[in-house]
């Protein structure tokens, strides 16, 4: 098959990227595209992916995209038998927890997470210990098995209405400890925090927000709460990385700044072409290991699949089914 098919045939899919993705790359990645888009039909399989994947992911092969929030719910809604998690370890975990009985496969085992490795299950039964009686609320950004200690799961787009929602007057949160304090400040709840952070978040800093207004005269400035929160202070908005693309859409400014992971602008821009976006982004090293070559290989190859131990994801899935359940 001469690559001059490949390319007429995937032709629509790249007009859907060519504002984000040169001409000339597209070469690259059009036999990974079509090989994936038929073995996603030969395996009975659906491709998940986060926000933080590359435009040729995120708009030419996934299936369902959106933040942790989305990915959860709609992970519950799959029809398929393989659900290809294009996206960091947990969030895979999540998907299996969610789809005990579906396979479920990440293209690479090493996409890890910097959150999710700064606590561990015995460190939630510490907590348990030192704050009796007080609820845990989990970043879905989280082990299976530190899931599995917790009381409630959130992300950053649900995280203060699951606060709320446990009508108590103190909560342990857990393991963000920038997230813990942007909602500590919208809530009365007193929110004893964890000293996790997200290493593309934790290096945005004050002065760049500064220098950004400074270079960029009426540029609007989003920040994921992740940030710290003078970083946060500093912005005319926070949310969730869906909460930042529907401000996108919504209010439509001329000019924008997302502070949060690199391919989340590129993402957001192929849908708002008249909106100028400043890319001061920070690269997430985990994500950017997931790319279409590992996609058509782990279809290929049917790997890795994610196991969870059954009694484990028992305990965790009760914590993400609560956060679900929180309107």
């Amino acid at each position: 098959m001469s690559a001059s098919t490949v390319l007429e045939r995937t032709a629509p899919l790249y007009d859907k990227v060519r504002s984000v993705i040169p001409r000339i790359e597209w070469p690259v990645f059009a036999d990974d595209v079509e090989a994936i888009l038929a073995l996603k039909k030969q395996r009975d399989a659906v491709i998940l992916a986060h926000n933080y994947m590359t435009p040729e992911i995120f708009h030419c092969v996934a299936d369902i995209v959106g933040d942790s929030l989305a990915l959860a719910r709609e992970a519950m809604k799959v029809d398929a038998k393989v659900i290809v998690l294009a996206g960091v370890h947990f969030m895979a975990e999540t998907a299996k927890m969610l789809n005990p009985g579906k396979t479920v496969l990440i293209p690479d085992v090493e996409a890890g997470c910097s959150l999710a490795a700064s606590i561990t299950a015995a460190d939630v039964r510490l907590m348990r210990q030192r704050y009796p009686g007080v609820p845990i609320v989990t970043y879905v950004n989280s082990t299976a098995d530190v899931k599995a200690e917790s009381d409630i799961c959130c992300t950053s787009g649900n995280a203060l209405k699951v606060v709320e929602s446990l009508g108590v007057p103190q909560v342990i949160m857990l393991p963000d400890e920038f997230l813990a304090q942007n909602i500590a400040a919208q809530t009365k709840v007193k929110i004893i925090a964890w000293a996790g952070h997200c290493e593309v978040h934790e290096r945005f800093t004050p002065a760049e927000v500064r220098a950004l207004r400074a270079d960029h005269p009426g540029v609007i400035i989003l920040a994921h709460p992740e940030c710290p929160p003078d970083v946060v202070a500093e912005a005319d908005y926070a949310g969730s990385t869906a909460d930042m693309s529907a401000y996108v859409g919504r209010e439509k400014p001329k000019r924008v700044v997302l502070l949060t992971e690199c391919s989340m602008a590129d993402n957001v821009s192929v849908h708002h072409p008249d909106v100028d976006f400043v890319r001061p982004c920070n690269l997430c090293p985990h994500m950017k290991r997931i790319t279409l070559p590992k996609i058509r290989r782990s279809l290929e190859t049917m790997t890795h699949e994610v196991t969870i131990d059954p009694a484990l994801a028992d305990r965790a899935r009760r914590s993400v089914e609560r956060m679900l359940a929180v309107k």
